[in-house]
């Protein structure tokens, strides 16, 4: 089952989500599943319902229906889906992102517009003073103010420390005046209203104060001796280690080395020893696990002498493996028991003597004593790590530097912190033991909460099976109490009650709340309260700041929860520069000349959003990291990232010590703009004035669209970043100097290397240094403030000229463009600059009015756009208008060609440097490869790096198609003046303006296509419409792959002047057999190719004329009663195939059935270039003939029999050929009317692979000879004849029989006749039956498959008869008549099993012995069955034999039933959907002519073949 939990899907309110079936699931019963509340409803996270399937054609299309939701609702909500009676498959979140709304007109305020500042609510002081000290905030550009826990904090003081989650802090009320929780709501709303401010509040679900009254009236909510007696052994361990505490204390280890003061490694050694001996060894805590030997061998003892029975087996070496100890549920010491029935399966005696039995019970009491011991061992080990942990926490709290150096060991400085609350007077250990067994008295020692470094999330570390607290691995927070939910409300209703009113008394007040140890907090608890919340306040802003270190568990918490931002601390990182390019790269939408991406597009993960902060209220004071220096740049790394941003009170003002979380009841200042003195702050206090216009900025950009972001480390500490918005394209670029180290005591280069920015400088936006002097760093006796001798100087919205930072900026050429070099006269570290940069005034002209012509395409090119005053008449009309005037053959030439087809021109395909050259001279070879870099914006692809490093690409492009003429020179016309803006644009914006040109005429250009095409590919879905365009792909015209010349008569045949003689010629469509191997020259048109081909490609798409053409084309090159293979114009065709003239004639059926009035191509003049066989080429008209009667002579030909060799014979013609293979048979049996012909030298039908190694010996022998008469001719021969009785019949056919002459006699055959004789004699020659006596077969020791049909009859090698191939769905399709739906059925079951493939269909057997699936026709070795390709129809899968066998599955289907029929219509759309994914991945956006075995790619295979695509579209036309 996929699992996306680790994948986030973010979106934001207004966007529909679509669900849409991948190709595993097309063709299966799928339904999808969500909570995402249904329109009306309330969301209710446990409540699912199913989504219903939009069809957009109006038909069952499993590619491109979907379900949908309009994202309305904030939060997180899940989706799964079935799948047939799997009812769970995959499943995954979305999270949609809520809108917070400010003012009285209730105004929208963008995520990434927030400017948050923390506040420590216990020094806000009195509700009434709350105004005047979160100004500070409104006053220097804040929109968003975050306080820690309003709530009653416990007697430490500690912020996180609730003592009471409903009652508000009593700090707030005054004596006259007692606050509510109605008051701060009040003062709430205010900000909100009136400041344009959100408030949001901290929430804390996973402890408790240690001193909260609630707690201990409800001990059940916590984890304690009684709910969790498995805590017993740490509990113990926990209040012996307090009682040595105190003795350390007093002195009493001093003389064994372990003085209270703890000074050196010998102190830490001799503490390790005394921790063992008194502490360990006193516990015996190994006595927990283990069982009481003695009453456990008595109780084993006496079941034996009562007869229980057992298995009579002695001990066995994994006996001690198999018995089962049963766990103590009390936990007491010696408390688990053995499970008697496993003891008694494994210790039996061999009789019930006295002495048998007492040697079973000693062999019993071995294997106890052995589990005992193991147990031992457990817990020494547990000991081992506790004693490490112990040490290292004394060594950091006494000794290291880096710790805080406590001093002695004494009560309130202890070893180490206590785990577990003891709420009764001081006892002696002993005493405090038998408190454990009292229920009353255990339940109130309560566990303390804290963190596991590293701990798993879905692990509990209080719960059972952790040993974390007696491994002492807990980082304990002393003053709190664990939580116990349990795993839903009825296992602590009093805890879930409590703080589900918790929940909604905060999201009653505020917008959005933080999660407070959200990695310590029960996943589910917490996703009930978010629940709790979100029913109350819909849009909950929520943020949460993890350290897990991983993004992957990161989108889990997200996902789970609905985390609208997660915080990150820019402080951690700034002694890290390197990294800054990484970090800050999560906090930009995308990079500066990022693609325009379609309104539709794939859903693909995200990061989440972020808040920024510059210093969150965890971390420590950034002066203890880094110099006061640094506080402005870094504030500026922090305001230009595009996401929400955040800071601490105290920050901006210079703080220089850390405003403790427990105990510091310090206040905050008040605002005053006119301030003097210690106690208020204004704009000349710290850096805020500085933060103001940052903030300001901040705000400003997010709402103008300042969405891409890039950042530059120009030097070893100077950062660029910059801020673009995409539609107007103006930036904002801010450089700074970092001063991670303090610039009065390190020595920075006094020298900045330039920098080099496009565009035009508007202004300085701001500019500004930190003013340091001497400072006494005094903390306040009451209040909370900086250095009062530090501050900003800036200056704000000036000119270039008036900077003191930039020495020059000049004008330069740069990287092709022309850019503005800064040079930097005085740029000291703690120094930053902002500039407004805008493009120059000539590139924003030619930009804005590039934009209008965009418009065209998408709405979103409106804004900026402009209008010129002479715009180029080619652009004055909608480029669709141009497009619609373009044939199909010219779409070839616009979207087309491949390298092999340009050069017949005399051109090639682009070659991008230092990678490939594009597949395709037209805009599909562009396309592929945007469609791979625009969602992605790989903007480092060599493709973009071409685009800006010069016009080659565009001058291609729109070069090309200028030299057509025509209407495709008008096209490229346009592309000339498009380009024409583009050259003048900045080169960095060059790629995206170039995809949005490219992608725009590409659309036109299809939707125009697809205009012409019939309403079977205008009304059907994308895959119908994609291998529609294999179509135009496949078909076009160019003299050198001309046709042969219609006849002068025929009316509609397309003309074109002749650049050279001046003349008039025929230019009509050819259609090549696939890309890029046989698409030019001689080898593009292929007989049997074309009309496998033309069904699907011509027909179908309602290129009816087109398809006219190439019939009659190929009827006038008709010699001997065939029609060539190898076309070459007619003129050097090779009349080799015995196969090719019968599709030939199947087309002609199909144009007649498919075709409005198609009977009438029957009479249509017929140009023959070989009136006889002995003739030369004729001129055109010169003998012209109606169809129907060269049809007439291709049948009376075959029933005379066709005997002939053929012209210009031996090494010049086929140089792998022997001289018997040039020889040419094909007749009609006259038992059976089977078409017969070739021989065992050459190959005449499809499967044609001559060998051609000297070295394996294979050189001049066929691989598959087929010889006699192979199925799917006869099939397609009485499709013919059939067609041909009923033609009589309805008078559109002037003959009824063909003539043969025999010994000097003339016999008439009439084609009932024909017909008839085929039909009694197929199943009779053609099927393998079960019976083993059946006397049709002549050789039943060949058969090694029966209830199949043969692949030939009466083949020179008998063995070839009986090999399963997959040619008889052939003839199943186009004469089904000739089969038994129940022998079919089964063959094609076969078949399934034995021949499908992913893509295609195995050509041969699996089992057969010289099957071979991987075709290397460069191989030349010894083996004669490989050598140079020979099993290229020995294995590999060729797709154009899968649709033959899927439509006969589904007419077979339908045969059968409509529950067989629709089993097999999802079994076709399965396999189909594989091929719609290769379609959307393949560059050459085709379907290859074979695949290697199990759909492996062939190196050796087209690309793109034309019967594949052809015949995968008859499929879904079937459907």
């Amino acid at each position: 089952m996929e699992r996306l939990e680790q994948a986030l899907f973010r979106l934001e309110q207004g966007f529909e989500l679509q669900f849409r079936l991948g190709p595993t699931l097309q063709g299966k019963e799928v339904q999808v599943y969500t909570n995402y509340p249904a329109k009306g409803h309330m969301f209710d996270r446990l409540k699912y319902h199913s989504l219903d399937w939009v069809y957009p054609n109006g038909r069952e299309d499993d590619s491109d229906k979907y379900c949908r939701l309009d994202l309305t609702v904030a939060g997180s909500f899940q989706y799964y889906f079935s799948c047939g009676d799997e009812e769970k498959v995959s499943s995954g979140y979305i999270v949609v992102d809520p809108v917070l709304r400010v003012g009285g007109n209730n105004d929208v305020l963008l995520l990434d517009c927030i400017s948050s500042q923390t506040y420590l609510a216990k020094c806000l002081g009195p509700l009434d003073k709350w105004l005047d000290r979160v100004r500070v905030a409104k006053e220097t550009g804040y929109n968003m103010i975050h306080f820690t826990p309003l709530q009653k904090l416990g007697l430490s003081g500690f912020c996180y420390s609730i003592a009471d989650q409903l009652e508000l802090n009593p700090d707030f009320s005054t004596e006259g005046k007692h606050c509510t929780w109605r008051d701060i709501g009040n003062l709430v709303e205010t900000l909100r209203k009136e400041w344009n401010m959100v408030c949001i509040t901290d929430v804390v679900y996973n402890h408790t104060a240690a001193d909260s009254e609630w707690i201990h009236l409800h001990p059940e909510c916590g984890y304690n001796l009684v709910n969790s007696p498995y805590l017993k052994p740490a509990w113990l361990l926990d209040r012996l280690l307090w009682h040595l505490n105190c003795e350390v204390a007093n002195g009493k280890y001093a003389e064994q080395g372990v003085p209270a003061c703890i000074q050196d490694e010998h102190h830490i050694n001799a503490l390790r020893g005394v921790l063992w001996q008194q502490v360990f060894s006193r516990l015996r805590l190994w006595e927990f696990l283990q069982v009481n030997v003695d009453e456990a061998v008595e109780q084993f003892k006496q079941l034996l002498q009562e007869g229980s029975s057992g298995v009579g087996s002695r001990s066995s070496p994994e006996c001690k493996k198999q018995l089962k100890i049963v766990q103590d549920l009390q936990h007491r010491r010696f408390g688990n028991k053995v499970d008697m029935n496993s003891a008694l399966n494994i210790f039996w005696p061999h009789s019930m003597s006295p002495s048998d039995i007492q040697e079973c019970c000693n062999s019993f009491r071995g294997r106890l004593e052995e589990l005992n011991l193991d147990a031992y061992k457990e817990m020494n080990h547990h000991a081992e790590q506790a004693t490490d942990c112990i040490v290292r926490n004394v060594v950091h709290e006494h000794l290291s530097d880096q710790g805080p150096k406590l001093g002695p060991v004494s009560r309130k400085y202890p070893l180490c912190p206590r785990y577990f609350i003891f709420p009764f007077e001081e006892m002696t250990f002993d005493e405090e033991t038998q408190l454990m067994e009292q229920r009353d008295k255990a339940c109130h020692f309560l566990a303390h909460d804290g963190f596991v470094k590293g701990n798993d999330l879905s692990r509990d570390f209080v719960g059972p099976g952790s040993q974390v607290y007696l491994r002492r691995e807990l980082v304990c927070l002393g003053n709190t109490i664990k939580l116990r939910y349990g795993e839903k409300p009825e296992d602590c209703p009093y805890l879930w009650a409590r703080m589900k009113l918790y929940t909604e008394i905060t999201a009653k007040v505020f917008s959005g709340v933080c999660l407070v140890n959200c990695l310590s907090t029960p996943l589910h608890v917490a996703e009930a309260m978010l629940a709790a919340a979100r029913d109350i306040r819909p849009n909950l802003y929520v943020i949460a700041e993890l350290f897990t270190g991983s993004q992957l568990i990161d989108n889990v918490l997200v996902n789970r929860l609905g985390i609208t931002s997660l915080v990150r601390d820019a402080v951690g990182a700034t002694h890290r520069q390197e990294e800054q390019g990484d970090w800050l790269s999560w906090f930009g939408r995308e990079p500066v000349g990022a693609f325009v991406q379609p309104s539709l597009r794939p859903l693909i993960p995200a990061f989440a959003h972020t808040m920024f902060m510059d210093i969150s209220p965890n971390n420590h004071s950034p002066i203890q990291a880094c110099s006061v220096y640094d506080f402005l740049p870094s504030s500026v790394l922090v305001s230009m990232a595009c996401c929400a941003t955040g800071s601490t009170r105290g920050y901006d003002e210079l703080l220089p010590y850390q405003i403790s979380m427990v105990g510091d009841n310090h206040i905050y200042t008040c605002w005053n703009s006119d301030a003097q003195t210690s106690d208020q702050v204004n704009l000349q206090t710290g850096i805020l004035a500085g933060k103001l216009a940052l903030n300001r900025l901040h705000q400003q950009l997010a709402a103008e669209g300042f969405t891409q972001v890039d950042l530059e480390q120009l030097d070893e500490d100077v950062v660029a970043v910059t801020r673009h918005c995409p539609s107007s394209h103006q930036s904002v670029v801010a450089v700074l100097r970092r001063a991670v180290k303090n610039p009065e005591t390190h020595h920075y280069a006094f020298d900045v290397p330039p920098m080099f920015i496009p565009g035009q400088i508007k202004e300085v936006i701001l500019e500004a240094l930190t003013i340091v002097s001497t400072s006494s760093n005094r903390k306040d006796d009451k209040n909370i403030n900086g250095l009062p001798e530090r501050t900003v100087e800036i200056k704000e919205h000036i000119q270039l000229k008036d900077s003191r930072v930039v020495k020059k900026a000049n004008m330069v050429s740069k990287e092709n463009s022309v850019v503005q070099e800064i040079v930097f006269e005085k740029f000291p570290p703690g120094c930053i600059i902002i500039f407004r940069v805008t493009l120059d005034p000539w590139s924003q002209e030619q930009l804005g009015a590039l934009r209008r012509q965009l418009i065209q395409f998408s709405p979103q090119y409106q804004t900026c756009s402009l209008a010129e005053l002479r715009t180029p008449s080619v652009l004055t009309k909608p480029l669709m208008i141009i497009m619609s005037r373009l044939t199909l053959a010219d779409m070839n030439m616009l979207l087309y060609r491949c390298d092999a087809e340009e050069r017949e021109g005399g051109g090639g395909c682009y070659s991008v440097p230092t990678w490939l050259p594009l597949k395709y001279g037209g805009l599909q070879g562009l396309m592929s490869v945007m469609a791979e870099i625009r969602p992605k914006n790989d903007l480092g692809h060599p493709l973009c790096d071409n685009l800006r490093q010069g016009d080659w690409m565009m001058d291609y492009v729109s070069n090309r198609l200028l030299a057509k003429g025509g209407t495709v020179g008008e096209v490229g016309h346009w592309f000339q003046a498009m380009f024409g803006y583009l050259k003048h644009i900045p080169r960095y914006l060059v790629p995206c303006y170039f995809d949005s040109i490219i992608q725009g005429a590409y659309t036109t250009a299809l939707e125009a296509v697809f205009k012409q095409m019939s309403s079977f590919v205008q009304n059907g879905s994308s895959l119908v419409k994609q291998l529609a365009l294999g179509s135009v792909q496949m078909c076009g015209v160019c003299h050198s792959w001309a046709l042969p010349t219609l006849s002068p008569h025929l009316n509609d045949v397309p003309y074109r002047l002749n650049g050279v003689t001046n003349q008039e010629e025929q230019c009509c469509m050819s259609m090549a057999a696939g890309l890029p191997h046989s698409c030019a020259g001689i080898l593009r048109c292929w007989g049997r190719d074309t009309f496998i081909s033309l069904r699907g490609l011509l027909l179908l798409t309602g290129r009816h004329l087109e398809a006219r053409n190439i019939i009659l084309a190929f009827a006038g090159t008709l010699r001997y009663g065939l029609i060539p293979n190898l076309l070459g114009r007619g003129s050097s065709a090779r009349f080799n195939s015995r196969d090719a003239v019968w599709w030939w004639l199947q087309c002609i059926r199909e144009y007649c059935t498919l075709v409005p009035d198609g009977v009438s191509i029957l009479k249509c003049p017929v140009s023959r270039m070989y009136p006889t066989n002995v003739s030369e080429p004729q001129p055109a008209g010169a003998w012209d003939q109606p169809l129907y009667d060269v049809i007439q002579e291709a049948m009376q030909r075959h029933m005379q029999c066709i005997q002939f060799r053929e012209t210009n014979a031996g090494p010049q013609l086929d140089p792998n050929m022997t001289e018997e293979g040039f020889n040419v048979e094909a007749g009609v049996d006259q038992t059976t009317g089977f078409i017969y012909g070739g021989n065992r030298f050459n190959c005449g039908t499809w499967m044609d692979k001559m060998g051609e190694s000297t070295k394996a010996q294979n050189k001049g022998i066929p691989a598959t000879p087929r010889d006699g008469s192979a199925v799917e001719i006869v099939g397609l021969c009485k499709s013919i004849v059939h067609w041909l009785v009923k033609l009589h019949n309805n008078g559109h056919f002037p003959y009824k029989a063909v003539n043969i002459r025999r010994g000097g006699q003339t016999y008439s055959v009439s084609y009932v006749e024909w017909d008839c004789k085929i039909q009694e004699n197929f199943e009779k020659k053609f099927y393998i039956s079960h019976d083993p006596e059946d006397s049709e077969d002549k050789h039943p020791e060949l058969v090694h498959k029966r209830g199949i049909y043969k692949d030939s009859f009466g083949a020179s090698s008998p063995w070839c008869d009986y090999q399963l191939r997959p040619n008889f769905p052939i003839a199943m399709v186009v004469a089904p008549e000739l089969f038994t739906v129940v022998k079919a059925w089964e063959a094609l079951g076969i078949a399934e099993k034995k021949l499908l493939g992913p893509l295609g269909m195995k050509t041969l057997d699996p089992d057969d012995m010289v099957y071979c699936g991987v075709y290397d026709k460069n191989l030349d070795n010894n083996n004669f069955n490989q050598a140079k390709g020979f099993n290229y129809h020995q294995g590999p899968e060729w797709l154009w034999l899968l649709s033959y066998f899927l439509r006969a599955k589904l007419y077979f289907a339908k045969k059968i039933g409509k529950e067989t029929y629709d089993k097999t219509a999802n079994l076709v759309k399965n396999i189909l959907s594989r091929h719609n994914v290769h379609l959307e991945r393949s560059h050459w956006k085709g379907l290859p002519e074979l695949t290697n075995e199990n759909g492996q790619h062939c190196p050796f295979s087209s690309e793109s073949q034309a019967s594949s695509i052809a015949t995968i579209l008859e499929v879904l036309y079937d459907l």
